[in-house]
């Protein structure tokens, strides 16, 4: 073989190498823009970089795998299900304390499904990879409760923030039972509230 056609050949494989590195990479960004929508822009934007933020996404997906989430039994659902009813009929008398205790109870009930329950940007990171799309709802919720803490936050921002939590909370109870909604959750008098 001549010396030009080992150049050549050389040339072409390594064409071919490059060239399916960057359909692994294109696939690599697909999958995970496809799982994570806007939390995968919110990534990129915090890390400034694409592959960063695709690996960071990607070590969230090992850890959750590592831990033991878990579907929750009926009884755990009814029983988050009536301290949820019991906070919202709350709201009306006390936002401020109803608005504490919501964030309380998405908190206990990531930890009774198996989520750690610790730093606040770690819950964030580890419920995106089974809700992605409730992230907002959480981040936003949560910056209301930190507001409110600092008196900052008006009646209207606390219902928002109700709302905000109350999307991730009942995600959390109805993936639980065998991806079936709980059927026999009390009537939502929140909607009664905003009226």
């Amino acid at each position: 073989m001549s010396t030009s056609s080992v150049i050549i050949l050389i040339a072409v494989i390594v064409a071919v190498a490059v060239v399916g590195w960057m359909y692994l990479q294109t696939q690599r960004t697909r999958k995970l823009r496809a799982r994570y929508g806007k939390e995968y822009d919110r990534a990129v934007d915090q890390f400034g970089d694409r592959r960063r933020a695709e690996t960071d996404l990607e070590e969230r997906q090992k850890r959750i795998e590592l831990l033991n989430i878990r579907q929750l039994t009926r009884e755990e659902c009814d029983r988050f299900s009536t301290a949820w009813h019991k906070e919202q009929e709350h709201f009306v008398d006390d936002p401020h304390s109803a608005v504490a205790r919501a964030d309380e109870l998405v908190r206990e009930a990531m930890g009774s499904r198996g989520y750690p329950t610790g730093d606040f940007e770690q819950r964030v990171a580890d419920i995106s990879v089974d809700h992605p799309h409730l992230v907002e709802h959480y981040r936003a919720a949560h910056q209301i409760a930190l507001r409110d803490e600092r008196g900052e936050a008006t009646t209207e921002d606390l219902r928002t923030a109700m709302q905000h939590f109350r999307q991730l909370f009942e995600e959390l109870l109805d993936k639980s039972v065998n991806d079936k909604p709980v059927t026999d959750k009390p009537v939502n008098r929140f909607e009664e509230v905003r009226r």
